[in-house]
């Protein structure tokens, strides 16, 4: 089967007087159709720029410096801004991290989702209207909400407006940059199941962002770990949540606690995320690292194959 998503050595950088900082780090990775593939890591690692970058949605100081994105075969790096305004929210869209931010508070939730309907489709407001209001019934918002503003939702319904806004020209994929973040777990369960049957009936793919390894876990197909721009981990969910390879992605999961089993402590990652700005010499992770040795101090690992879905950057293995 063909990728529906293909990232090959993909470089960001953030371009400051003080410097460059690499986010993303020749990072390489696909998506499959009707997939859900979990990035994962602290806040800062390069999860969010990765996934602006998959739709060039990057502004100054930001600059996508090396690699290529394809969907369908076809490089959206060298899209021009007619194929990009084609390509955003009909093949490609984002479910962004703050509903709220997202949503315009002076206008109605109602027109938010006509206008993006008649921005890429010739049909009429009336039809438009329609549409907006059946998206609405199937993320669980009744279609007499079309009048409401962002401020008069609670915030899983405005989350879930963001899902069927993102939903309104049946993409193909939909980039979620922690979408739960700001609800609580019951809110968040609700949420999640609720994307688990919306894929299921329109078959779209998922990149799922997140800082969350548990929650990950159980609605992603694979995982990959990222840290200071680096994709350090990559497999199957279950491989990489219940058999972690790499120290960080290990961390990782020690910081969570478990709902079921017998009570564990819990461990945090020692010290601070690398200074992109000063990266040393070797593994990114060395200085934070309880099982560093001293070629983890003079070479920098690199992503290689453990098993047979299984890649993973670290001397260790």
């Amino acid at each position: 089967m063909s990728a529906l998503l293909e990232i090959n050595n993909l470089c960001v950088d953030y371009v400051s007087p003080n410097g460059i900082a690499r986010a993303v780090n020749n990072v390489s990775l696909t998506i499959q159709p009707g997939e859900t593939l979990g990035i994962a890591g602290e806040s800062g690692c390069g999860k969010s720029t990765l996934a602006f970058a998959i739709s060039r949605l990057h502004k100054a100081p930001a600059l996508i410096s090396e690699g290529e994105v394809l969907y369908k075969g076809e490089d959206v790096l060298k899209m021009n801004a007619r194929q990009l305004r084609k390509f955003r929210w009909n093949d490609v869209s984002v479910v962004f991290q703050s509903a709220m931010n997202s949503l315009n508070p002076v206008i109605t939730i109602g027109e938010q989702l006509v206008d993006v309907i008649l921005a890429h489709k010739k049909v009429s407001y009336k039809q438009a209207h329609e549409r907006g209001a059946e998206l609405l019934e199937v993320v669980g918002i009744h279609a007499d909400r079309m009048g409401s503003f962002p401020h008069q939702l609670s915030g899983g319904m405005r989350q879930r407006v963001v899902i069927a806004i993102a939903l309104a020209l049946e993409p193909k994929l939909i980039i979620m940059d922690e979408p739960t973040t700001a609800l609580d777990v019951v809110v968040e369960r609700e949420i999640l199941n609720e994307l688990y049957d919306l894929k299921t009936k329109f078959g779209f793919s998922i990149l799922f962002i997140s800082h969350d390894l548990s929650l990950m876990g159980e609605i992603a197909d694979r995982i990959g770990v990222m840290y200071a721009g680096n994709l350090i981990e990559l497999g199957s969910a279950s491989e990489v949540f219940g058999s972690p390879k790499h120290p960080y992605t290990k961390g990782l999961i020690a910081s969570f606690p478990t709902i079921h089993g017998p009570k564990e402590r819990l461990y945090g990652i020692p010290g601070n995320p690398v200074n992109l700005l000063n990266i040393p010499t070797g593994c990114n992770f060395q200085e934070r690292c309880g099982e560093c040795t001293k070629v983890c101090t003079r070479e920098e690992p690199r992503l290689i194959q453990t098993d047979a879905d299984r890649l993973v950057a670290c001397h260790l293995m």
